[in-house]
This record gives structure tokens, sequence and C-alpha cells, in this order.
């Protein structure tokens, strides 16, 4: 089975927002570095994908004009077999990433990257509603802390599992970085 690595939006644009939290971001680039070093090891294809969006403006961390829609300081450098800009949550959309993907006889999908509930979770439902096995490693994926709608607090360990929990079975294996590359 043809396998590749998606590297979702793990960029410096992140680090300039508010919510950026350096612990949780830490533990997440150990788990992340680890996931492409071993990927590098086996020849699995990494494609990187980065978002843009918004106003071309220089303070708005996501614009191509901040200089900041580039890797995170810290990610392991790799060579990318491909790489992607996006303006839509799914990587899939409007990228030519579905395409690289069929072109190259991908079947198998390990998705990692930044925010777990947003770009990697409806990048994952989008392939599996496409027909690609998806393993999405939630270790190496980085959510922050949010604020609900009644104003109470939703922590970033809860985001996680609620992620875990309604993509597993139904739209991915959720996975460690050990089982995602054993697979």
């Amino acid at each position: 089975m043809h396998t590749c690595l998606l590297v979702i939006d793990a960029q410096e644009s992140f680090r300039h927002r508010p919510y950026w939290n350096a612990a949780l971001a830490a533990s997440y680039l150990t788990e992340q570095n680890t996931l492409i070093k071993e990927a590098v090891a086996r020849n699995i294809p990494i494609v990187r994908i980065l978002h843009s969006d918004g106003p071309e403006v220089l303070d708005n961390p996501f614009a191509m004009t901040s200089g900041l829609v580039r890797p995170l300081e810290g990610l392991q450098d790799f060579a990318a077999a491909a790489a992607f800009i996006k303006h839509r949550h799914s990587a899939l959309v409007d990228t030519g990433l579905t395409e690289w993907l069929t072109e190259n006889h991908m079947h198998r999908l390990i998705i990692s990257g930044i925010r777990t509930e947003q770009c990697c979770e409806t990048t994952a439902r989008h392939a599996s509603d496409l027909g690609w096995t998806v393993d999405y490693v939630l270790d190496a994926t980085l959510t922050f802390d949010m604020i609900q709608p009644d104003g109470k607090p939703l922590c970033a360990a809860d985001i996680k599992m609620r992620t875990a929990t309604v993509l597993e079975g139904r739209f991915a294996r959720i996975c460690s970085v050990a089982q995602a590359l054993s697979a």
C-alpha cells in the first residue's frame, strides 16, 4: 500500500496568535519530529501543507506578506515530496493535493499537524470520504485551549479527545507515531 505523511499547517503563523502555548507546542514538536524522522528513515514521502488566508496585510500572520507562512521553528527539516498552500480547512480543496495523491498512487495517508480539530480533522474526514485510508496521529497534532459558546473554557486535551472520539472507526484510525509507522 502506498503511504504518505501529511504535515499540515506546522507553520510560524500560529506562534503569533494570542492562544499560542509554548508548553503544548514543545510536546507536539517532539512527536511530530519523531514522526518525520521515522518517515524519512522508511522512505515514506512527506507532503508539506501550509495555510494562507485573510487579508494580505503585514499584521495578519496567515498572510503570505507577513513572512510567517513558513515551517514552524523547531520542526524537523525534511525534503518534501510535494508542497501545497491551502486557503480552506481541508488540504484537499483546490490545492492540487488530491491530484498529486492520485498520480502517485497513494492509498493511505498519515495525518499530523496543527490544529487538531480544524485543518487536520477536516482533512481526515475529507480524505476518508474520498476513499483514502487515514491514520490520524493524535500526538503529532497540536491545538490550543478555547472558549465555548457558553463562555466556559475547553482545554486542548479535551478537544483532542473529542477529535479522537469522532474520527475513530468512522473516518480514521487514531494511532500513535509507532502504530502509524508500523502499518
